[in-house]
């Protein structure tokens, strides 16, 4: 029988004041204790509201089942039936807006935590080499090539593999990962998981090449000459800026290029790495998402006196994950709402000194339900900054589009679909951040899934 009022299982982590001066994993994997304690808590509900509620569809009443009784390899077999990243899914995918968000237990006793068991399942399967790659299906003779290693590529490239296509996958960068290996810390996901999930598709026989920019080293054109299909899944690595006086002063970062000196390049390591980084004493982070709590979390761990994430809204209105703020505010990030930056002030050589804002009160609500934040006219003050790290969105690079006239995209830069999802280009797809402008690790992978789908078809009917 299970037992829903049980205590929710949340694992062991490292004690804020030792962790933040390290980038070692924070949150701990499940003991085996604590894995059949949460897993027992689920009531495997005959409408699985919680797979309902999963972008790529896991399976998990199911795979809960089979930790309960104790059968690793199976859980692991089950979660692999429709996705290959477990171990990342576990770590990196906001549960709570998805499948612990639609679980039966969440209003009275805490909804399972369906992360948690889905990295133990992952982890520990892989530690007893009951992690098992599925077995592809017979070659068809037909080859596509995915752009970019970020989630929605690897996705698209295991479901195109699985079918018997030939997939090659190709990265712009020297290692694989896109965004979870530039934009995510090693802290929230170390770089040999992201190593090991992507060993899971090169056993498949999913090709991989590095150091290729598609759009510049190799066209588009070019890939479809070679190519059957092509799917681009190369994300949105241009940063948004605020178009505020100073904003090009020295030490001023978009998010995306801190995040990628600190976590592909391991700026913190330097000077044992090439690459550096300089922090001041004091660390302003304007943005409230996710990769705001990112950036913020990296530079306490580049030991400032102070780091400050300055948000215009409340809260409430954070779109960041709760567990992310939490883990933040226990590193001792101070945060500021209800604040609109208005300039960054340098001194005579240039460098950052402060931050103007403006205080904020909520308006009505916007298009997506959020208030809007109104300026208090006369509100205005100074915050002491050394480093201003900005950290409010991205959008996809150009440099595919540039060079694709025939490919066509929205005002925002994003790719354009039609109805059925194509593309303006015969047997070009895409999904990911590149049609999306912004999106989670699982959204992202869900587009790649569907893609995948698409192609399928499109080279069955070729």
């Amino acid at each position: 029988m299970a037992n829903p009022s049980a205590p929710r299982q949340n694992g062991h982590q490292q004690d804020p004041a030792v962790r933040k001066n390290n980038f070692e994993e924070v949150a701990h994997t499940f003991t085996q204790e604590e894995a059949l304690l949460e897993a027992d808590r689920c009531l495997n509900c005959p409408t699985h509201p919680c797979q309902n509620a999963c972008p790529v569809g896991v399976h998990i009443p199911a795979f809960i089942a089979k930790v309960k009784a104790g059968d690793i390899g199976a859980a692991a077999s089950e979660i692999m039936q429709t996705s290959l990243l477990p171990a990342i899914c576990g770590r990196v995918c906001p549960q709570e807006h998805h499948c612990e968000g639609h679980c039966v237990l969440k209003a009275k006793f805490g909804a399972v935590n369906i992360g948690g068991l889905e990295r133990f399942v992952a982890d520990t399967a892989r530690a007893q080499g009951k992690l098992n790659a599925p077995t592809p299906a017979a070659a068809t003779g037909k080859k596509v090539v995915c752009i970019g290693s970020g989630p929605s590529s690897l996705a698209c490239a295991a479901e195109l593999r699985r079918a018997g296509h030939k997939v090659v996958v190709m990265e712009a960068l020297h290692a694989y990962g896109g965004v979870l290996r530039y934009g995510i810390p090693s802290f929230r996901l170390p770089r040999e998981v992201i190593n090991k999930e992507v060993e899971t598709l090169a056993e498949m026989g999913v090709e991989f090449k590095t150091d290729i920019l598609v759009g510049a080293t190799i066209t588009l054109q070019e890939l479809l000459a070679e190519y059957d299909a092509v799917y681009i899944g190369s994300g949105a690595g241009l940063p948004m800026m605020l178009g505020i006086p100073g904003e090009n002063a020295v030490g001023v970062y978009s998010a995306n290029e801190f995040l990628t000196r600190v976590n592909l390049m391991q700026a913190y390591k330097f000077p044992q790495t090439d690459t550096p980084i300089r922090v001041g004493q004091h660390v302003i982070v304007l943005g409230g998402g996710n990769s705001a709590m990112d950036a913020a979390r990296c530079a306490m761990r580049l030991a400032p006196q102070s780091v400050t994430i300055a948000y215009r809204r409340s809260r409430e209105e954070m779109p960041a994950r709760v567990a992310e703020v939490e883990h933040a505010q226990e590193e001792g990030v101070q945060f500021e709402y209800l604040v609109t930056p208005k300039e960054i002030v340098q001194d005579e050589s240039g460098h950052v000194t402060a931050v103007r804002f403006t205080r904020n009160e909520l308006g009505a609500p916007d298009e997506k339900g959020r208030r809007r934040p109104v300026e208090i006219p006369g509100s205005d003050f100074l915050m002491p900054a050394d480093n201003v790290i900005v950290a409010i969105g991205q959008r996809p690079n150009p440099t595919i589009t540039k060079t694709t006239p025939q490919l066509k995209t929205t005002e925002r830069g994003v790719i354009a679909l039609n109805e059925k999802g194509e593309t303006s280009l015969p047997g070009v797809f895409a999904g990911g951040d590149i049609i999306r402008g912004g999106a989670t690790v699982l959204l992202a992978m869900n587009d790649g899934i569907v893609a995948a789908g698409k192609i399928k078809e499109y080279l069955e009917n070729k």
